[in-house]
């Protein structure tokens, strides 16, 4: 009886595990398959904006249409710097872009640490004010800030739009800093100050190495935000020397017809710089993100 029942448990442990593995397996291929999918979906438009941006005007139509052109050419991307003036509307974006960036960090950092440290009348009605700005689509604020700007003179002016950059990414920013300095311990600055170590120097010599892949994340968002914003940057800047990459690609659209070719090729110099962020610094972002979800 004993034999016989140890080999009924057996042959019950072995299903088991047999079944164990099975889910596992299955689970994986799932998995795998669903990446794959995914994969596939993001990536299907960039490799049809490449396409496109290879293919010449007088094939752009022609069916059947071909995924891979035959007779490529970079007469597009050739254009570009030659009839267009595209390094003017990159370097426009790029200065805009990266002044509104820095601002709204250095803004946002120390807000978030402040936040994070004192409890001071209103903090809880600050942090709803904050969070509650994101709840508005910006297009409503396009004619208030367009009255302003008109009467401080800052409109066709690389400062305004900076402005209204910065103030549409410190709110969430702060948000993104405030999470990530609730996850450093407050022991550190408490063993600075008994060390005679002030405010300001716990914040910059202690805390603010510690808060880099925070800082990166949030740079990382602002960065991106200003330089795929259209409207404002469409409403606000007239000059042709003034305006961006994003208003360069919208110019493509003529009144008669439309150079995909020559567009494509844009959008893809305008998805480089992106490219490159989530290259290099896709790790601080998730890093950043997913700072303060748990508590300490």
């Amino acid at each position: 009886m004993t034999n016989l029942n140890n080999q009924k448990n057996r042959k019950q442990k072995d299903s088991a595990m047999a079944g164990t593995k099975t889910n596992k397996i299955v689970t994986r291929v799932a998995s795998y398959a669903i990446l794959t999918f995914m994969t596939l979906l993001i990536f299907t438009p960039i490799f049809w904006m490449i396409s496109t941006s290879l293919k010449s005007e007088a094939v752009m139509f022609d069916t059947p249409i071909e995924l891979i052109p035959s007779d490529p050419t970079l007469d597009s991307y050739v254009n570009l710097w030659s009839t267009y003036p595209f390094l003017t509307y990159l370097r426009n974006s790029i200065f805009i872009v990266s002044v509104a960036t820095f601002f709204s960090v250095a803004v946002s950092t120390f807000a978030g640490y402040g936040i994070s440290r004192f409890n001071f009348r209103g903090r809880g009605i600050f942090m709803s004010f904050l969070l509650a700005t994101q709840l508005f689509p910006s297009i409503m604020l396009l004619i208030p800030y367009y009255k302003t700007f008109k009467t401080l003179n800052l409109i066709d002016s690389h400062f305004g739009l900076i402005i209204a950059y910065v103030s549409f990414t410190i709110p969430f920013c702060t948000w993104m800093m405030r999470g990530y300095f609730a996850g450093i311990s407050k022991d550190l600055d408490q063993a600075a100050a008994i060390d005679g170590a002030g405010r300001f120097r716990v914040f910059s010599s202690v805390i603010l190495p510690i808060a880099w892949p925070g800082i990166a994340a949030t740079a990382i968002y602002a960065f991106i935000a200003g330089w795929n914003e259209y409207l404002f940057a469409l409403v606000f800047l007239n000059s042709a020397e003034k305006k961006t990459v994003s208003l360069a690609i919208g110019q493509l659209i003529g009144e008669y017809r439309i150079l995909w070719n020559d567009m494509m090729a844009a959008s893809f110099f305008a998805l480089v710089p992106m490219i490159i962020i989530f290259i290099f610094f896709n790790r601080y972002l998730v890093e950043g993100l997913s700072a303060g979800a748990v508590k300490e």
